[in-house]
């Protein structure tokens, strides 16, 4: 903003002002924007109901809720009271529980975790894999073409597909806001994502590649590399680690070696 000013007696006049580059600032709410959407796309499509309450009035429904409550995914729901859809002979415990809820302290939200995953397919089998860099693969990418090796070892197709769209899982999904995006979070909405293409098309077998990956799609524990495990509601996994960690220690590729040769009876060999 600027303001011409001039002096008293005539004398010569004086601008005042700033500039500003809102380039930068333009563009972030512009990703922010764009991540918003994302995520709102993500979660509508999930197969299980969310719902997501103000003061007893429903703020947010997916698909799945609108489709449960009102019969029609298409159907919004947007302030209406939560009651309304509730029994009537359960409606008094829901208010109760409502209120009980509204009661409680605010809880402190833990800082988001920070990974970025990508889902791929080889086959039959569902690749849940950390990117090192955060970024997509590119084709000369060393921890890349360590996955193409790790994938006809295991005499599976060396050209694994993207899944959906193509774009990594990067979390937290928002930069910005008071949305709980913590472990739990990350947990459900990795395990949704992978649940929804289980859902249109099934596995033999899960491989779960790095830390973030073991954590947030299979609930492991790092200790569990190396073996198979189970995964509920998803099915058997494969607990690897890291494209970055098998690179700087070659005596982790023996291992996992042997693990792979232990779980190939499970995925289609060569398809």
């Amino acid at each position: 903003m600027f303001e011409r000013i001039q002096l008293l007696g005539g004398r010569r006049r004086v601008l005042f002002g700033a500039l500003m580059d809102v380039t930068e600032l333009k563009a972030a709410d512009s990703n922010l924007a764009d991540e918003k959407r994302r995520y709102e796309r993500m979660v509508d499509g999930l197969p299980d109901g969310v719902l997501m309450l103000r003061q007893g009035r429903i703020h947010y429904a997916n698909a799945a809720a609108r489709r449960l409550l009102a019969g029609d995914p298409l159907q919004p729901l947007n302030a209406q009271p939560f009651l309304d859809f509730v029994a009537e002979h359960q409606r008094a415990r829901e208010a109760a529980r409502l209120e009980a809820f509204a009661a409680e302290p605010a809880r402190a939200i833990e800082p988001p975790p920070r990974f970025s995953l990508q889902l791929l397919r080889a086959g039959n089998v569902l690749l849940v894999v950390e990117l090192p860099t955060g970024e997509s693969f590119q084709s000369r990418d060393p921890a890349y073409i360590l996955l193409k090796d790790l994938l006809r070892a295991a005499r599976l197709p060396d050209k694994p597909q993207q899944v959906g769209d193509g774009e990594p899982i990067r979390w937290p999904l928002l930069h910005k806001g008071s949305l709980d995006q913590g472990a739990e979070a990350a947990r459900d909405y990795v395990q949704g994502v992978m649940a929804a293409e289980l859902e249109q098309m099934g596995c033999d077998c899960i491989w779960l590649i790095g830390r973030p990956a073991l954590r947030f799609a299979g609930e492991v524990d790092v200790d569990n590399c190396y073996r198979e495990v189970a995964v509920e509601g998803l099915g058997r996994a494969l607990a690897m680690p890291g494209l970055e960690a098998l690179m700087e220690q070659p005596a982790a590729k023996a291992e996992l070696w042997k693990a792979m040769r232990r779980s190939m009876p499970r995925w289609h060999i060569g398809s």
